[in-house]
């Protein structure tokens, strides 16, 4: 199977574990990734709010790009990435008079995107296209030591996802970390926001947001939390010494991306998942998996 793939500006820096582990995983099972060649910026949620036609042309600028290169679908691993590239897919497609703006712009540095691509988040992809059941089956370690907490994120389904997964409690990843033999924790706040870049703005609303969801974990009683998205890793992982400070919390909780996890339970080495490079150590979680 092959792929078109954008990376997203994250995976250049605090989601580059991300990247490495989803490639790590594509290559284990077969799936090849094809770098959309000199992508940009996907435009990113908030530039939205400010000027929406810009944001659409330079999302387009992507899938224009990836549709000269060939007809295979456009894959994303993080959430927001996925949200803004479908969003501009799904809103060409239904708007001729945008569809018209936004080509008009493209065709300035000599583009068009006529719509022919779909775009899709790379836990959808490996689920739905790969399997559950064919992913196990190519396991080498089984998580049966090791309870999980999903946390897929606000915009894992919203708006754009609801077609392949429940819109407001998602559980694609469930099956597929039951199958490779690790205990799922119930997790309630698994599709709340994490408060994503309102820790820039309000850090006081958003280190509130990431206490509930560790609170959360704690309670359930789970060994790690695995991500769908880099800016939901960062803030649930990067931001723990500053919700203990604030709250007068002891979190210390692995939080790593469901790629990692999944790699793991493929038999990849640990340093290909970027596993080593963990703020929180996922050490004990890996040691609880049966040799």
């Amino acid at each position: 199977m092959k792929y078109s793939y954008f990376p997203g500006c994250s995976s250049e820096a605090t989601g580059k574990t991300y990247d490495m582990s989803a490639k790590a995983v594509c290559e284990k099972l077969g799936v090849e990734l094809v770098e959309i060649d000199d992508w940009n910026c996907c435009g990113a949620t908030s530039y939205f709010s400010a000027r929406e036609l810009l944001s659409f042309a330079i999302s387009a600028r992507n899938l224009a790009i990836a549709e000269q290169m060939g007809p295979e679908d456009v894959v994303c691993t993080c959430n927001s990435c996925w949200t803004i590239l479908a969003k501009t897919n799904a809103y060409m497609a239904e708007s001729p008079h945008l569809a018209e703006e936004v080509n008009d712009a493209l065709a300035q540095i000599g583009k068009s995107y006529s719509g022919s691509l779909k775009v899709r988040h790379i836990a959808e992809v490996l689920i739905n296209d790969i399997g559950v059941e064919a992913i196990a089956e190519k396991a080498t370690r089984r998580l049966t030591g090791i309870k999980v907490a999903p946390y897929y994120g606000c915009q894992f389904t919203r708006p754009m996802g609801g077609d392949w997964d429940d819109f407001e409690f998602p559980k694609i990843l469930d099956g597929l970390f039951e199958a490779l033999g690790a205990t799922v924790v119930p997790y309630v706040m698994r599709s709340k926001c994490c408060g994503g870049t309102m820790m820039l703005t309000a850090p006081e609303g958003a280190l509130k947001m990431c206490h509930d969801l560790l609170q959360c974990a704690v309670d359930d009683q789970a060994d790690a939390i695995v991500c769908a998205c880099p800016l939901c890793e960062m803030s649930l992982e990067g931001y723990q010494p500053r919700v203990n400070s604030k709250f007068g919390t002891s979190f210390n909780i692995p939080v790593m991306y469901f790629t990692q996890l999944v790699g793991y339970a493929l038999g990849c080495d640990p340093k290909d998942l970027g596993l080593d490079k963990q703020i929180v150590s996922v050490d004990k979680v890996l040691a609880s998996v049966p040799a």
